[in-house]
């Protein structure tokens, strides 16, 4: 599997303006605020989110200003979420370093996060990048719903794999559907291409999700141990999901009970987790993320066969083969 440099090939130039274009947008001359900024830049992570949107836009042309005010606009919106989702689950550490409401405190952090949640807005505002804008704000629109949503059926357990592929197509698919369509807007694509790369992110997210399930149980970690946190916040994962669907009824009725005892009891999680490794749950979510990834490398079909367009699909299978 090519590394995520390797994949940034096609692109490299691009993102290295990038990296530029968003230190920009993140001063502040507010002291405390420039401080927190410096720190969040510099603990970046792969950037996956802006590499969509630049291979969106390159197979669909050249990167305009208005690419980099995309890329841009998503990773703020990205990590305005972060910011917000270490406050709810209070994370002492984000990307193996402390997180902002640890260094900071929850009232710094919430600010902070709609400080950048705002400086998004802001950056396709002030370039008038309104299409952009309409595309991001579908997106966050639906990461509240699908959160919300999976808050709802968690208390009662009753989540079906319609229900949580409609969940995961919102809370994780969204955004990166967003980062595919503003790639492809970016350059002046019409709508049916804008789209079609808006399908491409979705399946690409969903098989995103269905692997990080896999990784909570240690499916192709490089140290192979399971962490079992989606079972300790009473996540129905699509393994999960799948096992109990083919449980008989005792079984179903123990797991289950397992899974509320799991917050508060290690052995519960084991448990289960032991339960989903042998049974069907593991292979049925493999198979599924293989077929959500051959179905979005399939759009990808009536595109040049160009360096960027096998960069993008390298992505694809980054996003599925990563061990963490």
């Amino acid at each position: 599997m090519p590394s995520i440099k390797e994949i940034q090939v096609p692109i490299a130039e691009e993102m290295k303006a990038f990296s530029g274009h968003f230190r920009k947008t993140l001063r502040s001359d507010v002291a405390l605020l420039d401080i927190i900024m410096r720190y969040i830049v510099k603990r970046k992570g792969k950037q996956m989110r802006p590499i969509f949107v630049f291979l969106a836009a390159k197979i669909h042309g050249e990167s305009t200003e208005k690419t980099y005010t995309a890329a841009s606009l998503i990773e703020l919106l990205h990590t305005a979420t972060l910011v917000h989702d270490d406050v709810v689950d209070e994370s002492n550490l984000r990307r193996g370093f402390f997180s902002i409401q640890t260094l900071w405190k929850k009232k710094v952090a919430v600010l902070v996060g709609d400080y950048l949640l705002s400086r998004g807005l802001l950056t396709a505002v002030d370039a008038e990048a309104f299409d952009l804008l309409k595309l991001t704000s579908k997106a966050v629109k639906e990461m509240s719903e699908g959160e919300l949503l999976q808050i709802e059926k968690a208390r009662h357990l009753n989540i079906t794999e319609d229900i949580y592929f409609e969940i995961i197509r919102r809370k994780t698919a969204s955004l990166i559907s967003a980062c595919c369509a503003c790639g492809a807007a970016s350059t002046g694509a019409s709508q049916a291409q804008i789209d079609k790369m808006w399908s491409f992110g979705e399946k690409t997210g969903l098989a995103f999700q269905i692997k990080d399930d896999l990784l909570d149980l240690g499916d192709g970690k490089k140290t192979g141990k399971p962490t079992g946190q989606d079972i300790r916040e009473k996540k129905l994962t699509l393994p999960l999901i799948h096992t109990l669907e083919k449980a008989d009824r005792r079984t179903r009725k123990r797991l289950l009970k397992l899974v509320k005892k799991a917050p508060k009891d290690p052995r519960a999680v084991q448990e289960v987790i032991k339960a989903i490794t042998e049974g069907p749950g593991l292979e049925y979510a493999r198979a599924k993320m293989a077929e959500l990834r051959n179905e979005a490398v399939e759009m990808l079909d009536v595109f040049e066969d160009t360096e960027a367009r096998s960069a993008l699909i390298n992505m694809l299978d980054f996003t599925i083969e990563r061990n963490r």
